[in-house]
């Protein structure tokens, strides 16, 4: 296997934007993104895929893993789930200008399979100075791995759209959008969770200007409990 090519890779869409929307800090995170050598992904990477959008923001959105077209381009969210995101987030008069994204596997696992325990856990430490740096109102998560961060033990389909305190944030569990393009009746289900963000936005504030500063104990679960689940298990949790 061939090493990644990091000048390329210093060169990403992801580390530009972020020179233009971030802060130093997140440039220079996204800088240790592209050089890392954590896990098993790092030779079979065109790219890292760090994530996309402002720092600070107020919504943040969190998925899985890049897949192949994000590999290649270098965004997170691309293709057909990543255009029906597009028109989730401009049906509440939001964008990728306004929203960050990001993923909790910052490389494209091989055949776009579920991303291992080893490389969640790889990944973990940047994605939490990641959520650290963009000190998001409200997290989103799509998918049944980031939602296992907050919400280990349950199922989607008994939790998407329900909304969690934890610290100064809220956490709003939500189906991924790829689930909607193989099933075509979770497409209203998706919408309607995302039509619930501007009033959960205007609760996170109140909630934030009541306890700026976070000061609660970790009440993160593991990230990879999804990950670590038999394959059975782990089609339940959609």
């Amino acid at each position: 296997m061939t090493e990644p090519n990091l000048d390329a890779a210093y060169a990403s869409p992801a580390i530009e934007g972020a020179h233009r929307t971030g802060t130093p800090e997140l440039v220079e995170l996204y800088e240790e993104i592209a050089d890392c050598p954590a896990c098993g992904l790092a030779r079979t990477r065109t790219q890292t895929v760090p994530g996309w959008g402002p720092a600070p923001a107020e919504v943040m959105c969190i998925g899985e893993a890049p897949g192949a077209r994000e590999d290649e381009q270098g965004f997170p969210f691309v293709g057909a789930a990543g255009r029906f995101l597009d028109e989730l987030l401009a049906g509440i008069r939001m964008s990728r200008e306004t929203v960050h994204i990001a993923n909790v596997v910052k490389c494209r696992p091989p055949g776009n399979r579920d991303p291992q325990p080893e490389e969640i856990a790889a990944c973990q430490p940047y994605l939490d100075r990641q959520i650290a740096l963009v000190d998001p109102l409200l997290i989103v998560t799509l998918g049944r791995f980031s939602m296992a961060r907050w919400f280990a033990g349950t199922t989607i389909s008994r939790i998407h759209g329900q909304p969690k305190r934890f610290g100064n944030r809220l956490v709003m569990p939500m189906f991924h959008p790829a689930a909607a393009l193989r099933r075509g009746d979770l497409r209203a289900v998706i919408a309607a969770d995302f039509a619930r963000i501007p009033a959960l936005l205007d609760e996170a504030r109140t909630i934030r200007a009541e306890e700026p500063a976070d000061a609660s104990p970790d009440v993160d679960a593991p990230i990879a409990a999804a990950a670590s689940l038999p394959a059975s298990e782990q089609r339940a949790l959609l």
